[in-house]
């Protein structure tokens, strides 16, 4: 992009990476504050507010249900296999009550089974949805947000953070409505059983409940601390790891770092999820003691009240007593537990929600238009005064774009060439509006681009950028990435007029070739005319060329030029170019320099001006020019190499010909001239 100033990272040297990474972590794990927090958690249920309610009936139904034994088993002690009344054990009512604990435990655990498979889909649906809308939101942010963010710290909220809260999601609710039922019906029980006991065995609770509090807070920064670790992770992956970064690497022979750089991360890694669950591990242990020690001290009591004359404690009264006593154990255990999950994943639902109250830079204004119902004519691009700076420049840096303004005609061929770090490219994305204007306005067919729908303009425009981007998939599929619907012929005669279709069929496997990661296995040539035909199938009225021809070889580039010369028939074509041989036949030439238009007119009017153009051509020819050849060679058609262009004639009456007869039933009655045969 055209200039427009940086961050230090961005100039290398020693703050490359970071000059503290640790104190960047600990700086970013440091959770944003995100108003009602909790309430927008909760509103993530509320599609799902029907089956909440079954499962909380069932929560509920089972909860009540567990206590019930408890005070069977004081019937069984008391009036079945000890009457108070003293006699033999009534055998008839030992046998209906343990009939009955037996027919509620069945209960329970179809009530369990269902129980689970209610909190399990709203639960994953819920995380599902919310990385849906996270993932949604993210298309929708404009293309300076990408080139400021590390995709790895991107690929971090989505998995790391999304899946860090699942458990939350899936077992909150349940967990908090369950065990608060079974706590209070197991307290209730416990009074009716006998008040005094109960005043002794809750009497830490209030301590137990600050000490958790406390344990909380702890956790939540360890656990902010340990996905800002998975974000380096990732990234640190996904940087390394790539077809492009693992290129890098072996250039330079940096392997070694990058395994150390990672290895280093790891640790840190590793000391995170120890500490993550180690914090809170003496708290429980301490409150399971307590919990455990309750019983014994319930019999030291009872003893004590039986001694002094108290007929209201039985043995019956002792053990119903300790048997809900223990059922108290688990769901207090799980309510504390559910707490301090509930603070551990503040931080993660913190970073996931600040991503998305991000707010887009460029969105559609409430009563934007379709480009169809623009007053000018499809095609007509016109720059009046535009003025852009990049939003992370320094407050004292020249605007990468200065007062900028032109008009491109529907069919019009409009070149821009200049020094790198002129504007060029800037120019370009904000045709488009991939960038908003600071000031001054950009027209598309005669409306201002803000009055535009956004994905009405992008319908109307192709482009071709010096990196082509190719998925791991055939070349079929990323062609159709374009028009997913293009049927087989219209995506051959794309490559015929593309003059990239004869070495498709050359390939093995032809248009169902793997291409590989970014297109590896095809050559820069290759890569780009596949590009090129991928917007010929989408066929947009508008074309943007940004160096689609400066990475390649003379041969490439003349076939590659070829291709966009056939495809630019008839479209309105924006090029920037930095070898000016490919813009030579441009209707008008526009020369940036600084941010400003310096000079316009076609080639020769240009070259007469004796200006700044004039001196980038002189520059090129002498770089150009060869010991021992001074005039210019006529360009060879070298049919064998795969690199030259397609030896079949011109590329449009191949494509007419390959629509018009889409079998090929005519290429294989006769044999073409020239052609490679096919094996």
């Amino acid at each position: 992009m055209g200039g427009g100033g940086g961050g230090p990272a961005a100039r290398g040297g020693a703050a490359f990476r970071g000059v503290d990474e640790a104190a960047q972590r600990r700086l970013n794990a440091q959770a944003p504050e995100i108003p009602d927090l909790g309430a927008r958690v909760m509103a993530l249920f509320r599609p799902y507010l029907g089956r909440i309610v079954v499962t909380g009936i069932l929560v509920v139904a089972g909860a009540a249900i567990g206590v019930i034994p408890p005070l069977i088993v004081q019937r069984i002690f008391d009036d079945a296999l000890f009457p108070t009344a003293g006699g033999a054990p009534d055998l008839g009512l030992l046998v209906r009550l343990v009939a009955a604990m037996i027919g509620l435990f069945l209960l329970s655990a179809v009530l369990g089974v269902a129980q689970t498979w209610l909190t399990a889909t709203v639960g994953n649906r819920v995380t599902g949805d919310l990385r849906v809308k996270l993932f949604d939101h993210l298309q929708a942010m404009e293309l300076g947000f990408f080139t400021r963010t590390k995709t790895g710290v991107i690929q971090s909220r989505l998995q790391n953070d999304v899946g860090g809260v699942s458990g939350v999601l899936t077992n909150t609710v349940t967990s908090i409505l369950g065990n608060a039922v079974t706590v209070v019906s197991a307290l209730v029980a416990m009074i009716l059983i006998d008040w005094r006991l109960t005043l002794i065995a809750v009497i830490l609770m209030p301590v137990l409940i600050f000490v958790q509090r406390r344990v909380g807070q702890v956790r939540a920064r360890i656990a902010g601390q340990t996905q800002e670790s998975l974000s380096e992770l990732t990234s640190i992956t996904q940087e390394t790891l790539s077809v492009s970064g693992i290129l890098l690497s072996k250039a330079f022979n940096r392997q070694r770092t990058e395994s150390q750089r990672y290895r280093d991360e790891n640790v840190n890694q590793v000391r995170l999820q120890v500490q993550r669950a180690m914090s809170g591990q003496g708290f429980f242990a301490v409150v399971q003691v307590l919990m455990a020690s309750v019983p014994a001290v319930i019999y030291l009591v009872s003893g004590y009240l039986i001694a002094g004359g108290s007929g209201a404690i039985t043995a019956g009264t002792v053990v119903a007593f300790t048997t809900v006593q223990a059922r108290l154990l688990q769901p207090l255990m799980g309510l504390m537990r559910v707490a301090l999950d509930l603070q551990t994943s503040r931080a993660l639902f913190a970073r996931i929600f600040e991503y998305l109250d991000l707010v887009p830079a460029i969105s559609d204004a409430p009563d934007a238009i379709d480009v169809a119902q623009a007053p000018g004519p499809v095609g007509r691009i016109e720059f009046r005064d535009v003025v852009f700076r990049y939003p992370d420049a320094a407050a004292d840096a020249r605007p990468t774009l200065g007062g900028v303004s032109f008009v491109a005609e529907p069919g019009q061929h409009v070149a821009f060439v200049g020094p790198s770090g002129a504007g060029k490219t800037t120019v370009l994305y904000l045709a488009p509006r991939f960038y908003e204007a600071s000031a001054g306005s950009v027209l598309f067919s005669g409306a201002d681009v803000r009055s535009l729908r956004h994905e009405s303009i992008i319908d109307h425009v192709g482009i071709v950028s010096q990196e082509t981007y190719l998925f791991h998939a055939t070349i079929r599929e990323n062609l159709r990435y374009a028009k997913p619907d293009a049927t087989d012929a219209e995506v051959e005669a794309a490559c015929v007029a593309a003059n990239i279709h004869h070495i498709i069929t050359g390939f093995e496997h032809g248009y169902d070739t793997i291409v590989g990661e970014r297109g590896y296995r095809l050559s820069g040539g290759e890569k780009q005319r596949i590009a090129i035909a991928r917007v010929l199938l989408k066929d947009p009225p508008v074309l943007l060329l940004d160096e689609a021809t400066s990475a390649l070889d003379t041969v490439s580039e003349r076939v590659v030029q070829e291709a966009i010369d056939s495809v630019a028939q008839g479209r309105t074509t924006l090029s920037i170019a930095h070898r000016l041989s490919t813009v030579i036949g441009a209707d008008v030439i526009h020369v940036i320099e600084a941010g400003r238009i310096v000079e316009s007119g076609t080639h020769a009017e240009l070259l007469a001006l004796d200006g700044l153009y004039a001196e980038l051509a002189a520059q090129q020819m002498a770089a150009a020019r060869i010991e021992g050849l001074e005039e210019a060679q006529p360009a060879a058609d070298l049919p064998d190499r795969r690199a030259d262009r397609a030896p079949a004639g011109a590329a449009g009456a191949d494509a007419a010909r390959l629509v018009a007869d889409p079998t090929g039933a005519a290429d294989r009655a006769v044999d073409e001239p020239g052609w490679p045969p096919l094996e």
